[in-house]
């Protein structure tokens, strides 16, 4: 509707009028004042505007930057099996807001967008920072001006405080010898290397996920693995240092590059993949997962979902650990009694199985686990786990993620061959990112607690704000067969049938008084001995009471010991 008003106002006065009365009136407003400015307000009907010549020219040259790459880029991701870049990003993304620096490279018809789509989309509700290659330009190989959008990318999103998403799909450099200032984006100070000082400084700010959709080579592979987490597409992703082909020329070793680098590789012996997804479908799907457990930055809330019950019945947990110390059972069937019903997402779950690290919920609200996996090995720490642990828990705990801990292992394992691999230069990373990690820390023993093994989990005097205890639980520097040779090891080499039977049997029987777990409650080595049925509502007791925990700034720069 149309209001005249009569006096002298000004257009600031105008508009502040006009927005007032459509918001009284819930419908669309346009006040004249008398020789005086026209101001409008709510949502009108507009009739088609003019569109001009130079606009629309605007606008086909934005159809054709977007299109991507040349008819053969495009033939070649079909012939992969490759979504193009904008059908990828609206696969993951409920909605791409706006992209940045479309017209990079706009000069060269065979380099839209310089190979690089930045932009900014939306997750549930949620704003997400994105670079992604477009495969059709020169297979994703990364030019200056990409080079550049994914730089600016990096740092608004930090600027936000919002997550940045790499969809990476890219043969690394674009390798130029006569036009330099197309590629060459190795070494120059605000260029390429930057791309990796950026993710190490915003590292533990804000989020970085990586999806990887095709072999990455060289110096552009620090991209996936600088991400918090990494997630692998089957039969056509793989990441390396060097190219089977280069290292075929400086070692002699032939490999192909799944053999060198793919999924199974990195999900399974280096540990730098975090999940391996079948197709790109799955891949938007870990992503979101992913994210809703993740804040926006550091200091942003945690997201919530309503409270869920278990999957499996509480009060049936205790059934679920067996007496027997070294009868093996799956923990996966103690957490689906104290989480929400489906709510854990496992990460790493192929590497180092013998410890089991992911996400949950509980009441709703995200928690970090860590459980030791009877299952294998006994559940033993070797280097590779005691690694996998602290990475995780590091991670946790730079994102406000409160962690719970379920301790059931023999401690760290022992062996030449374990101390090759650096058993105590590994080990002592997952006991320092304990001791200072700084979240709510939660820490169940649920059966075996032997050696320093307890010390990793977060025992009682690495800063747990509760150590419980099930009625299975066993507390000891070692286990009972370790601690009778430790002790009458020379008694034991005299003796032989019945006489050494009879000797063990009698030392364990005193062992197990040692440990007698009531008698360590007394002592208040433990916070609460507790029913197994009472540990989920335990748990979330605790959770809500520990929920607004302070942190503790420490004098000093940084400690030594690297993740």
């Amino acid at each position: 509707m149309e209001i005249r008003v009569s006096g002298e106002t000004d257009e600031e006065t105008a508009r502040v009028i006009a927005t007032a009365l459509a918001e009284h009136l819930g419908r669309p407003v346009k006040l004249r004042a008398h020789d005086g400015p026209v101001a409008s307000a709510g949502d009108p009907d507009w009739p088609d505007g003019v569109v001009t010549e130079r606009e629309d020219q605007i606008r086909e040259e934005i159809e054709r930057i977007t299109a991507g790459g040349p008819e053969r880029g495009h033939e070649k991701l079909q012939e992969l099996g490759k979504l193009f870049v904008r059908d990828r990003l609206e696969l993951i993304f409920d909605a791409v807001e706006y992209e940045d620096g479309t017209f990079a490279r706009a000069d060269d018809e065979e380099l839209p967008a310089d190979g690089m789509v930045t932009g900014v989309g939306r997750i549930d509700g949620r704003q997400v920072f994105f670079t992604a290659n477009d495969y059709s330009v020169k297979a994703g190989s990364l030019g200056q001006m990409g080079v550049e959008k994914a730089l600016r990318t990096a740092e608004r999103a930090v600027e936000a405080g919002a997550p940045v998403l790499r969809l990476i799909d890219s043969t690394g450099a674009r390798l130029n010898v006569e036009e330099r200032d197309e590629g060459d984006t190795h070494v120059d100070r605000y260029r390429g290397g930057r791309m990796f000082y950026n993710q190490c400084v915003h590292s533990g700010q804000v989020p970085q996920i990586g999806v990887l959709y095709g072999p990455d080579i060289a110096g552009s592979a620090y991209t996936p693995v600088f991400c918090d987490f990494l997630v692998m597409v089957e039969d056509v992703s793989a990441m390396a240092i060097a190219s089977p082909r280069i290292v075929a020329a400086m070692t002699g070793e032939e490999v192909s590059m799944d053999a060198l680098g793919g999924p199974e590789v990195h999900a399974t012996q280096s540990g730098s993949c975090d999940l391996v997804v079948p197709d790109e479908e799955a891949a938007a799907t870990a992503v979101r997962d992913l994210l809703s457990y993740l804040p926006d930055a550091y200091d942003a809330d945690l997201p919530t979902r309503s409270p869920a019950p278990p999957a499996a019945n509480p009060k049936g947990l205790d059934a679920v650990i067996p007496e027997s110390p070294n009868r093996a059972y799956d923990v996966h069937e103690v957490i689906e009694r104290l989480v929400d019903r489906e709510s854990f997402l496992e990460v790493k779950p192929r590497f180092a199985p013998e410890i089991v690290t992911g996400f949950a919920r509980v009441e709703g609200r995200p928690v970090g686990v860590v459980a030791n996996q009877p299952e294998h090995v006994s559940g033993a720490i070797f280097p590779d786990s005691a690694e996998k642990a602290a990475e995780f828990v590091w991670i946790c705990d730079a994102y406000e993620i409160p962690l719970m801990y379920l301790c059931d292992t023999p401690g760290f394992m022992v062996g030449s061959e374990v101390e090759r691999q650096g058993i105590l230069q590994r080990g002592r990373k997952f006991i320092y990112a304990t001791s200072n990690a700084q979240v709510p820390k939660l820490c169940v023993i649920t059966r075996k607690a032997y050696g320093a093994g307890i010390y990793a989990m977060c025992g009682p005097a690495f800063g747990a704000d509760a150590t419980l205890a099930l009625p299975s639980a066993e507390i000891s520097v070692m286990g009972p067969q370790a601690a009778v040779h430790a002790l009458f090891g020379d008694q034991l080499a005299d003796m032989d049938g019945d006489q050494r039977e009879a000797f063990v049997e009698s030392a364990r029987e005193q062992f197990e008084e040692y440990v007698d777990l009531q008698a360590q409650a007394a002592r208040m080595q433990v916070d609460e001995l507790l029913p197994a049925g009472d540990l989920r509502d335990q748990l979330a007791a605790r959770l809500r009471t520990f929920r607004g925990k302070r942190r503790t700034e420490r004098d000093r720069h940084h400690g030594t010991v690297l993740f």
